[in-house]
Order: C-alpha cells, then sequence, then structure tokens
C-alpha cells in the first residue's frame, strides 16, 4: 500500500513539471518580437559644409594720435560709446597755436603791404623810363621788388595756412565712424605729435571680418565651385553655438596663406548692426563644399563601429529579420551620414533597438521619427 501512494505521488509531480514546460513553451512561443526603429537609406543631393573655428576683425580700425603737441584739456567723448567721423574727441590746449596763427596773420597784412607798394612803384617808374626819365637799373631794381614782395606774400600766406591747420588739429577728430574704446589719457595729460600711443581707438563693426582658417586645398575647391568669385554665403555660429541671424559672404581677395602650417586664412565679410559680433570674438564658420550627386544618407546614430573600429549598421531585411552590415561613411550632413559603401536607396536601417537584437533575429519594425524633420 505505502508503495502504490509513492508511485501516484512520483506521477502526479512528473505529470505537473510537463505540464509546467508546457505552459513556458506556450508562452514563449507566443510573445511577441522585439520592436525597433527604422529609417529608409534616402538618396539625394547635399553640400557638405566645414565647421572651422573663426575669429572676429574689426571692419575698420583708427587708432587716434595727436598730429600737434600740448596739454590735453578735454575729452569730449563717452567711452564706449559711438562716434561718427568728425567728432570731436580731444580737445588739446589751443593758445599756442592760436597765438602763432595770429603772428601769421600779421606777418600777412605785412606782405601785402609790401607787394602793393613794390606793385604802385613799378607802375610810377614804367612811363619815366621809357622817357628816360629815370635809368633802366632803377626800373628793372623795382621790377625786382615786386616780384619779391609777390613771393614773400605767397609765402606769409602758406604760413597762415598752415598755423590753421596746426590750430586745427588742436582738437582731435575721429577719422572714421564707429566704436570707440577707453581713453588712454586723461586730461592735463602732454601729448606729442609722432611719439607715445593712440589717445584711443575707434573700430567700425556696423560690418565686421570673420578670418576663418581651414586647408588651402579645400579653399581652392570652394574657389573652383564659385568660378573663382567672391559672395559664396556662409553660415556664422555664435559662441553659444545658436547661428547668426545674417550670412556672411566670401571675399576671395582675402586669402593668405600661413607659411608654417600650409592653413589659408579665408575672410568672410558680415553685416552686423546689432553688434553682436565684436573684434576679436572666437566664432565657428560653416564653409561649403561642392555639392554630392545621388548620395546616399542614414541617421548618424544608426551608425555602430565593430570591435576594430569599422562602421556597421544592422538592417531590417524583406523577410523581417535583422541583417548586419559593413559600410564606409563619409561626411555628416544634417545629422545624418553620407555613406559612400555599403548601402543603397531603400535600405531600412535600425536607428534605435539595435542594442536589443542580434543578426537572424524576426522583428517588428516601426517609422523612425527624425528630431526636426
Amino acid at each position: 500500500m505505502h508503495r502504490h501512494r509513492l508511485r501516484l505521488a512520483a506521477t502526479l509531480i512528473l505529470s505537473a513539471s510537463t505540464l509546467a514546460a508546457c505552459g513556458r513553451r506556450e508562452v514563449g512561443a507566443s510573445a511577441p518580437p522585439p520592436e525597433v526603429a527604422v529609417a529608409a537609406a534616402e538618396l539625394v543631393t547635399v553640400t557638405p559644409v566645414d565647421d572651422l573655428p573663426a575669429r572676429v576683425v574689426a571692419f575698420r580700425t583708427a587708432e587716434i594720435r595727436p598730429q600737434v603737441s600740448g596739454v590735453v584739456r578735454r575729452r569730449l567723448f563717452t567711452q564706449g560709446g559711438e562716434v561718427r567721423a568728425g567728432q570731436p574727441l580731444f580737445q588739446i590746449d589751443p593758445a599756442p597755436y592760436q597765438a602763432e596763427a595770429a603772428g601769421a596773420q600779421a606777418a600777412l597784412s605785412r606782405a601785402i603791404a609790401v607787394a602793393d607798394r613794390a606793385k604802385a612803384q613799378v607802375s610810377r617808374l614804367g612811363p619815366l623810363v621809357e622817357a628816360d626819365a629815370i635809368s633802366r637799373q632803377s626800373y628793372d631794381d623795382a621790377v625786382s621788388a615786386k616780384i619779391q614782395a609777390e613771393a614773400d606774400l605767397d609765402a606769409a600766406r602758406a604760413t597762415l595756412r598752415r598755423r590753421g591747420v596746426e590750430l586745427s588739429f588742436a582738437t582731435v577728430t575721429a577719422p572714421i565712424s564707429g566704436r570707440i574704446g577707453e581713453a588712454q589719457v586723461t586730461e592735463g595729460a602732454l601729448v606729442a605729435a609722432g611719439g607715445g600711443g593712440p589717445m584711443a581707438t575707434v573700430q567700425q563693426i556696423d560690418q565686421v571680418y570673420i578670418d576663418v582658417r581651414q586647408p588651402s586645398a579645400r579653399l581652392e575647391a570652394l574657389r573652383a565651385m564659385t568660378g573663382g568669385g567672391a559672395g559664396r554665403e556662409v553660415e556664422i555660429l555664435t559662441p553659444s553655438g545658436a547661428p547668426y541671424p545674417r550670412k556672411g559672404r566670401i571675399l576671395f581677395s582675402g586669402v593668405t596663406v600661413d607659411p608654417a602650417t600650409g592653413d589659408a586664412v579665408a575672410r568672410v565679410q558680415i553685416d552686423n548692426p546689432d553688434r553682436a559680433l565684436l573684434p576679436g570674438m572666437f566664432v565657428r564658420a560653416r564653409l561649403p563644399r561642392a555639392p554630392i550627386q545621388n548620395a546616399v544618407l542614414t541617421p548618424q546614430q544608426a551608425v555602430l563601429r565593430d570591435s576594430g573600429g569599422k562602421p556597421i549598421v544592422s538592417l531590417v531585411n524583406a523577410k523581417g529579420r535583422v541583417e548586419t552590415r559593413a559600410v564606409e561613411v563619409g561626411d555628416v550632413v544634417g545629422g545624418r551620414y553620407v555613406v559612400t559603401r555599403g548601402l543603397k536607396a531603400g535600405d531600412r536601417v535600425i536607428v534605435e533597438g539595435q542594442d536589443r537584437v542580434s543578426a537572424g533575429v524576426l522583428v517588428k519594425a516601426v517609422p523612425f521619427q527624425m528630431a526636426g524633420r
């Protein structure tokens, strides 16, 4: 009796294990295939860009230097403000130059009187020499004195003009319009013409230059693409990475080559009415390159690397199963790789979910939504 009970218990345990195993197989068979996001490889024409470091340079820069010597009496501008061409900036003590101008005016008046007298003398002696009332020598001396007096008059006028110019230089004006920096001299400072540093600096920044460094070979390709002319538009990124609202244009006339590195420095001109781009600021410039015809594109995140560092992608084939394929990639355009080998237009590339599947696994493909598209 006891043996019969043991046999019955063993039978029940075996039956329960068999039923549990069958249940597990049924559950596994009914599990849905994993879901992956796919994007079809596209065949389009794209224009790659080079994202390069650049530096802002003022459109024009003028150092304010004195043209006469003297003591600075007044500063006539607000530091860091905007000034216009011809606006007074500093007043140098004009008293010495006013005195010299007054002396030059007196000398001119004297020269005029002497010249008038010499001219009248020649007029009086002319009839007398014709009548042999005076010697020819006396008349010739009078003519010579008249010529000399006229020359002295011209010299006196030139001296007065020079003294007037020196007096005008006592008021130091802005040669260009722009933003003026900090004053380098204060009231009471003695300045000298042709010596020392600038009194201030004015920079025109309503337009600025962007100096971009890049390999000279790429610059030659860009020149060939535009037919050697300027005007190719360039996007500028601010230090925060945001695109500047205006685009610049390349000035091929401003290209220089660094002899140490062989890199070309291209100059881009851009309007800057809001003064957001300041001289010396580091920005980035996106220089376009030659368009690529019939380029195969796939999202960046679809491209992984194998253990050897080579790029690979996972595809969903016509049977709905995963397939791994080696590819070659080139430029990145708009968040997508240009695939130069290994893909064709229409291939369904797994963009999200590659880490959850392996080659040969049956998957459920759903469309991938790329940000910003």
